[in-house]
């Protein structure tokens, strides 16, 4: 079964640690987060990266949540692609990410390529794989770095990962000092990519306050795009922003004048 692209500019809103302390905009409930959703699908978000929160507000792998949520957004949100996250922050165990997977039966999903081979089974790995793209789900590879890019050539020359329709996010600045992410970090992934050999769609996240300049430059380079709170909540000159919809409208903004 093919799977659709990615979207061109999806809206990462809440993350799994961020909490209304950080800041009072940043959703929280599922109502918050489909309000979210579509005050940013106003201003040109196509996509939303997902996550879910318990009664505490903490990050939480819940099937229900994930069906209850998707379900309101596709009520009150239709044309807004949603991707829901298996990501384990120390949580999760990989087949505990892939039963979430198997329970929700999401049209597409973020997962991290450590995070999934963490536990050493190849065989459950390869048949989890294998199982999204064989239903269709638009399964996209997180890599935090060049070395994650260079275990899914393998994955994929080895026949864990298929081949096609493979959807990547390479992340900027997870392990850079006081995660700063710079728009030159992009050219190492893009380097690796090239000489894989790989075809891929691949989007990029940045984490801090150049998180603006960085999506410019994965755009310029033929890239898909990913901001929000979950990274970021501060604008290119320092501001906090007032919420998620005004970090894409000042992305936009920055595309315009490139232009």
């Amino acid at each position: 079964m093919s799977v659709a692209s990615l979207p061109r500019l999806m809206v990462a809103p809440n993350g799994a640690r961020r909490t209304h302390a950080d800041h009072p905009a940043l959703p929280v409930t599922i109502d918050e987060t489909v309000e979210t959703a579509i005050a940013c699908q106003r201003v040109g978000a196509d996509g939303i990266h997902a996550h879910v929160r318990d009664s505490d507000a903490k990050h939480i792998l819940d099937a229900g949540l994930y069906k209850e949520l998707i379900s309101e957004l596709t009520i009150k949100a239709p044309e807004l692609h949603v991707q829901i996250t298996t990501e384990a922050v120390g949580m999760y165990s990989p087949k505990m990410q892939r039963q979430l997977v198997y329970d929700v039966q999401p049209q597409r999903v973020s997962v991290a390529l450590t995070e999934m081979t963490a536990d050493g089974d190849a065989a459950a790995a390869r048949e989890f794989y294998h199982s999204c793209h064989q239903a269709g789900t638009g399964l996209q590879h997180i890599l935090y770095s060049v070395d994650d890019l260079k275990a899914l050539q393998q994955l994929v020359k080895d026949g864990t990962v298929p081949t096609d329709d493979l959807q990547l996010l390479f992340v900027l600045g997870r392990y850079s000092e006081n995660q700063q992410s710079r728009p030159s970090d992009i050219q190492p992934f893009l380097d690796q990519l090239k000489v894989s050999g790989l075809t891929a769609d691949w989007g990029l996240c940045a984490f801090g306050q150049q998180e603006t300049d960085c999506l410019v430059a994965a755009e310029s380079s033929g890239g898909h795009m990913r901001i929000g709170f979950e990274n970021s909540l501060w604008h290119s000159d320092g501001r906090i922003a007032k919420d998620n919809a005004e970090r894409i409208s000042e992305l936009l903004e920055a595309l315009r004048n490139k232009r």
